[in-house]
């Protein structure tokens, strides 16, 4: 397996997203009370060369967000609390084009979850199968979704994803897995309480300590290991106890973690760099 690291473009929101505080309802209100910015974060995705197929991990966002007029003004998370930099090099399909490959050749595209810094750049995919999880699919959708943070009105048309039920046997500390390959060595655990069906991708490698692409989990390494849950998570009580799956997943396992938004992420990724035991 060969695995690419891209950074399709920046984001910048307010420190409480990315550091929650408080509980419930004030936790997310302040968020949109914040008015501080981060310093502009990546929004990774991942390319995995397998011998059964080009695999993306996330789509990144694409270069109309960075437009004042591309979300929904009357959403007010979207029209306070985020700030998109992204150029149409940045998108997916041009970081694969710089790395030998296609959009076309994707024979899968395994979203973490449905947020639109995950899942903007699908239109480059059509010909791909969307795979996701099934809770995040029922989340996502009509009104409701729109609700909780999604943008449906944004999805192509097309869309017909895979959804995933996680009904097979533990995979560390995970209660369930799922193999996305026949071989066994790519596989999609659930990690809800960002979103409801929020997943991560456990890459195996050979000799190699494991990748765990952890999408919005977390937002940086060091806040997994604190245990720290972000200011958006919709479901707290999961997102800590995924949290805590994870501390003791990637140390008793020697794992290479990598959420989307961690600055260090492409560092670590370059150096094979493990969680400290």
């Amino acid at each position: 397996m060969r695995i690419h690291s891209f950074s399709t473009g920046r984001v910048r929101v307010r420190p409480d997203q990315v550091r929650g505080r408080g509980g419930g309802v004030i936790r997310r209100l302040n968020v949109l009370r914040d008015t501080g910015w981060t310093p502009p974060l990546p929004i990774h995705a991942w390319a995995v060369e397998h011998p059964e197929g080009l695999i993306v991990v996330d789509t990144g966002e694409v270069h109309e967000a960075s437009g004042a007029r591309y979300y929904p003004a009357a959403h007010p998370y979207y029209r306070r609390s985020l700030r998109v930099d992204v150029h149409e090099s940045d998108e997916i399909d041009r970081q694969l084009q710089r790395a030998g490959l296609s959009a076309e050749q994707v024979r899968w595209v395994v979203l973490t979850h449905l947020h639109t810094d995950h899942a903007g750049g699908l239109r480059h995919f059509r010909n791909a199968e969307i795979v996701l999880s099934a809770d995040e699919w029922a989340a996502g959708r009509g009104l409701g979704g729109w609700a909780r943070g999604y943008l449906p009105h944004l999805w192509p048309r097309w869309l017909t994803p895979r959804t995933i039920r996680f009904t097979g046997d533990p995979v560390g500390d995970f209660p369930a897995g799922h193999p996305l390959t026949e071989a066994g060595d790519v596989v999609l655990v659930p990690t809800p309480g960002h979103t409801h069906g929020h997943l991560s991708v456990i890459v195996r490698r050979d000799r190699q300590p494991d990748l765990l692409l952890a999408g919005d989990a977390s937002y940086t390494q060091q806040l997994m290991l604190d245990g720290v849950v972000d200011g958006v998570s919709i479901d707290e009580r999961a997102a800590h106890d995924t949290l805590l799956r994870l501390q003791r997943h990637t140390r008793s396992s020697p794992t290479v973690y990598l959420p989307a938004h961690d600055p260090d992420s492409a560092r670590r990724f370059r150096r094979g760099q493990t969680v400290p035991s």
